[in-house]
């Protein structure tokens, strides 16, 4: 059997928990507070959807932490990347900074965050 590849533009992939996203009615976050943590999250990356997009957000199976009025989400591929518990209502620029997340224009190249 042969493995073939697909390309991407992916430099960056934030997991988030589908089943807490449920528990939230797929609400809590983003200015209105009306929108799901992957959908908010999206908006403020700018990140798009499929192959062609830099950074990806998307829903995965639950990660067992199970937190009240909360969603957890992760930065994908990053050593020791902690899971973190993003509460309802949470300022989605704390959340990029704790993912390690900056918004670059398109084309630009991708700077993580440092911790000092």
């Amino acid at each position: 059997m042969t493995l073939k590849q697909a390309k991407t533009n992916w430099r960056d992939v934030v997991l988030v928990c589908r089943k807490c996203q449920k528990k939230l009615d797929g609400e809590g976050f983003g200015p209105e507070g009306d929108r799901s943590l992957r959908k908010a999250l999206r908006k403020t990356l700018k990140a798009g959807k499929g192959r062609k997009a830099e950074v990806v957000v998307m829903e995965t199976d639950c990660f067992d932490v199970c937190p009240k009025n909360a969603v957890v989400a992760v930065r994908a591929g990053r050593q020791s990347s902690p899971m973190l518990i993003v509460p309802k209502g949470a300022d989605l620029t704390q959340v990029r900074t704790a993912l390690e997340l900056e918004i670059d224009s398109p084309g630009a190249s991708s700077t993580a965050i440092q911790r000092g």
